[in-house]
């Protein structure tokens, strides 16, 4: 059984009070925390200040459907998981839903149990999101101290180039380049040069150096 969290929260968006209530309380039976909303348009006025966790939204509701719901989260850029609660006939919503990036649709009635281990694996979900976003914030926070020369060293590393060609190419001494390659390693935080390209790929330099040989 995966461990949620304290740091992560459930939003459970529902227009019918039982139905909301019911959910809320089973999820704080299960150890997870979890806050309300009686419409999507609540909901999003709070959005910005939305954290980790995940969305457990009803897809009937009016004013602003699950569906409107689920559209608008995904252009914030709010990297939440959604997860769409769907009465008897609804499939065909369910299923754009999930084109649209839904995680998961359950049917009412739906399994208490089915519908935690479906939570717990969108929360785990979600912080594997979160970690890799803040990993490629730091990547680019590091690429930022970077000269630009330093900059045009680290493109020719990854687009796998020896010393002696980036020297070439940038007109520069062969022993300059090894005096940036260092500097790039220090301040990249990298211990290799295997190493080096993991954190060039993962901020996407990898793609765009070798796109540019071509």
């Amino acid at each position: 059984m995966s461990i949620v969290q304290r740091d992560q929260i459930v939003y459970v968006i529902d227009d019918d009070d039982a139905a909301r209530q019911s959910l809320e309380f089973l999820l704080t039976t299960a150890g997870i925390e979890v806050r309300g909303f009686e419409s999507a348009k609540v909901f999003l006025e709070k959005l910005p200040d939305i954290g980790r966790g995940c969305i457990i939204t009803d897809v009937r509701m009016p004013e602003i459907t699950g569906i409107d719901l689920l559209r608008r989260v995904k252009e914030s850029g709010a990297d939440i998981p959604v997860i769409v609660i769907t009465g008897h006939g609804d499939v065909s919503l369910a299923v754009e839903a999930m084109k649209l990036g839904a995680v998961d649709f359950l049917e009412k009635p739906f399994d208490n149990d089915l519908l935690l281990s479906s939570v717990r694996s969108a929360l785990s979900k979600g912080a594997d999101a979160a970690r890799y976003k803040a990993n490629v914030s730091d990547i680019h926070n590091k690429l930022s101290m970077l000269s630009n020369r330093e900059r045009q060293v680290l493109e020719g590393l990854v687009a796998g180039k020896a010393n002696k060609a980036i020297a070439f190419d940038l007109r520069i001494s062969p022993r300059t380049v090894e005096i940036y390659r260092a500097n790039v390693m220090t301040k990249m935080a990298a211990n290799s040069l295997s190493d080096l390209v993991r954190l060039a790929m993962t901020a996407g330099i990898l793609a765009s150096s070798v796109k540019s040989e071509r």
